[in-house]
This record gives structure tokens, sequence and C-alpha cells, in this order.
């Protein structure tokens, strides 16, 4: 295959996964609103217990029922612990979510979320952080950052 040939095949690939991204924004935005409004009824801690239970029935549905996993879950230990630790994470952005979006709106909410996300990955990137392949800052990237954290500043007003 010459090199024109994997570029043609590595294009279908970034389109798709970026598709799936907007997919995931898209439905982060969604889900914001609606865990942000159940927080509301019942408690923000109850809230998160609440997506947190539906979010494992859902994940067992699909691993034991649909067979959907080809993974090797036995292998868990062999991670290093801290890559365990995404749960604990999960629970302090639902309870960030839950309790900023009343107060500030989804679109704004959504924005900072968006502009720390996109901070921490350029570090992550940088750095290799987590065992993942440098990829190097970027002055166009700092002004991506700088330009993304701007346009959060404008939906304040």
């Amino acid at each position: 295959m010459n090199c024109d040939e994997e570029v043609a095949w590595e294009m279908p690939s970034k389109i798709l996964a970026l598709v799936i991204a907007l997919v995931a924004g898209i439905s982060m935005a969604i889900q914001g609103s609606i865990n942000s409004r159940l927080g509301q009824t019942i408690g923000n801690w109850e809230a998160i217990l609440i997506v947190h239970v539906v979010g494992l029935a859902t994940i067992l549905i699909i691993l034991f029922v649909f067979g959907a996993g080809k993974g090797d879950i036995a292998r868990v230990t062999e991670a290093p612990w801290y890559f365990s630790l995404g749960g604990l994470i999960g629970v302090l952005i639902v309870w960030g979510v839950v309790s900023s979006i009343p107060k500030l709106g989804v679109a704004i909410a959504t924005t900072s979320i968006i502009v720390g996300q996109t901070l921490t990955a350029l570090i992550i990137d940088h750095f290799g952080l987590f065992g993942l392949d440098p990829t190097p800052f970027t002055w166009f990237k700092g002004l991506g950052l700088v330009l993304l954290a701007a346009g959060a500043g404008l939906l304040l007003s």
C-alpha cells in the first residue's frame, strides 16, 4: 500500500472519530441538562447515584446480554491502580455538571467545561501522560485555546 492509499484509509477513520466525538459532545450537553434537573428534583448527590446506577445497569446489559465487550476484564489487576480512578473522576464530573448548569446555563457551563478539558488535554498530550504518545504543544494549539476561552467569555455577556 502506498502513502496515498494509507491516507485514503486514514481519512474515513478520522472522520468517523470526529463524528463520534461530535455525538459525544451533543450527548454531554443533553446529559448535563437532564442530570441537573434530576439534581434539582432529588438532590445533587442522589442524582449522581442514580446516574451511575443506571450507567452500571446499561454497561452490564451491553457486556453480558449483548456480548459487546471483546476485551479481558480479568486483566484489570495488570493496570496501574490509578487507571481505575475514572469512576471517582466521573462522580466529580457529574457533580460539577449538576452544580454548574442550573447557575450558569447549559451553554456557558459546557463551554467552561470544554475549555478546562482542552487545557488539560494539551498538557496530557504534550507530556504524554498516562502512557499516551506525546503530541507536542504548538503555538497554534495555544492560540486555539485562547480563542476558545475568548468565546467562552463572550457567552458570559
